[in-house]
């Protein structure tokens, strides 16, 4: 990455400076190191973007499938050689381990990888005589200009879930990474620049609130996808949808795990505890809440705890660190108000994370692994996402009781059973109603070729990311009815 003390945006082909004068600082959440300056971009630039990313249209959407496809092959050759690069920027701007920032940016490369399909991805159908002498098919075309809006829990994995879609697709895009981690995005363009898109074609642009404002508000742009909160997410569905445009917003999670007592006690725990305390609990698909039925408890709390207990925090750049810090010292007194607030409520807390001692990262936001039993569903922490390194523990009597406790959820995105029983597996498929879900699987992540998303309040909108799902969204299709004379 190019040692800029202030990061540019992406334009029409090339890097530009901001013309704002707001600007935010980037610090390593584990040391506290200054790594950059953001700028806080106008709605001004943000229109000037749109206009850019509108005006490149014609020529891409005319643009053979299989020529745009050549880009992203190059991108992905040119990505696959900057993994290592990509990963330790990733780990200095948002805190997680280095193994978890290499396994995100290749999980990120693998929709460019799914999108180089594109020449059948897009493919139509048809079927002759429909009537006599009446043919039909149906073909899909690209919509315009399309713009997504990132979090900051996964900084170079998120975006690729939609533009490399968006612009297979023959659309064009923007790209507003979030403002707290931009750094892995300016790396990622620095790449996508030497591949010489056409101009236009996918630009980025940063900024905060204004600027989110700027890309639902703005006419010209044809759909939204956002990954956030569920506060956020709901807002900015309501308020793009009302324009028209199409949108798939990605909201909060509260993520159930149920723990049979026949599950396989080491490798249900060794799954559950890197569900639950993986980059520090601030993913979407993290386990938060384990419902132990039966004897469950009995058999594997005590060993949970122990292996939790033995993690180990510190900056993720280091090879022998279990858990990084979370984003913010904002963040960390969040977490730590979700933590007492539950005390006050009643959990009885089995492991405190906020009794850590990091002498050598003083100025880090470190906070451990909490682990609470007797959580009742009333409760605040049983409700509310706490996007930390908190798990809670409650115990119910079946299978049954389990199902039913899920279903109280307001989130719906993802919920795991483990079990050595097939029938406990079946039924757990068949009735929890949740979109994404584990069996012996503690992160239930859908490859690129199959659809990411959730229910309820985790997820607002018709059609979700990744696979078949994507092309749908970014195209529309038209239906010929054809009769010759």
């Amino acid at each position: 990455m190019s040692n800029n003390i202030t990061l540019s945006n992406f334009i029409n082909g090339k890097f530009e400076k901001s013309t704002s004068s707001k600007m935010l600082k980037i610090n390593n959440p584990a040391t506290s190191e200054f790594l950059s300056n953001v700028p806080i971009s106008s709605s001004s630039e943000v229109n000037k973007t749109v206009s850019a990313a509108k005006n490149a249209f014609p020529n891409w959407r005319n643009t053979p499938a299989i020529e745009r496809a050549r880009y992203l092959f190059r991108l992905k050759t040119l990505l696959d050689e900057n993994i290592e690069n990509i990963a330790i920027v990733v780990t200095k701007e948002h805190g997680k381990t280095l193994v978890e920032a290499r396994g995100s940016v290749k999980r990120g490369i693998e929709n460019i990888e799914h999108a180089c399909g594109i020449t059948s991805l897009m493919m139509g159908e048809s079927l002759e005589d429909v009537a006599t002498g009446i043919d039909t098919q149906t073909i899909r075309q690209p919509l315009g200009v399309f713009a997504a809006i990132a979090p900051y829990n996964f900084p170079a994995m998120v975006p690729f879930w939609f533009w490399p879609y968006a612009i297979a697709s023959g659309n064009t895009f923007i790209l507003k990474p979030s403002e707290q981690v931009p750094l892995s995005q300016q790396i990622i363009f620095e790449l996508i620049d030497k591949i010489k898109f056409p101009k236009g074609v996918i630009n980025m642009i940063h900024g905060g609130k204004e600027v989110v404002e700027a890309l639902i508000d703005n006419d010209d742009i044809a759909g939204i996808s956002f990954v956030g909160s569920t506060p956020v997410a709901k807002l900015i569905y309501k308020k793009a949808a009302s324009k028209g445009k199409r949108v798939q917003a990605f909201g909060g999670a509260k993520n159930y795990a149920i723990i049979m007592p026949d599950a396989d006690a080491e490798k249900s725990i060794n799954n559950i505890v890197d569900s639950a305390f993986g980059c520090a609990g601030q993913r979407c698909l993290a386990i938060s809440q384990t419902i132990m039925v039966g004897e469950a408890y009995n058999k594997f709390a005590k060993n949970l705890i122990k292996k939790t207990s033995n993690l180990k925090l510190g900056n993720g750049l280091k090879s022998n660190v279990d858990l990084g810090p979370v984003i913010s010292a904002k963040h960390k007194k969040r977490i730590c108000y979700y933590i007492d607030k539950a005390l006050k409520e009643g959990a009885n807390l089995l492991l405190d994370g906020r009794k850590i001692n990091l002498d050598l990262l003083p100025n880090g936001h470190f906070i451990g692994p909490t682990i609470f039993n007797n959580v009742t569903p009333e409760m605040t922490i049983a409700k509310q996402e706490i996007f930390g390194p908190v798990l809670s523990i409650c115990s119910v009597n079946n299978l049954d009781e389990a199902i039913n406790l899920v279903h109280k959820s307001k989130f719906g995105n993802t919920c795991s059973i483990f079990t050595s029983n097939g029938y406990y597996a079946r039924k757990f498929k068949h009735e929890i109603g949740i979109s994404m879900i584990g069996i012996n699987v503690g992160v239930a992540a859908p490859m690129a070729f199959f659809a990411f998303g959730g229910t309820k309040e985790s997820f607002f909108g018709d059609i979700k990311a990744h696979g078949s799902d994507s092309i749908k969204f970014f195209t529309d299709t038209k239906v010929v009815i054809s009769r010759w004379f």
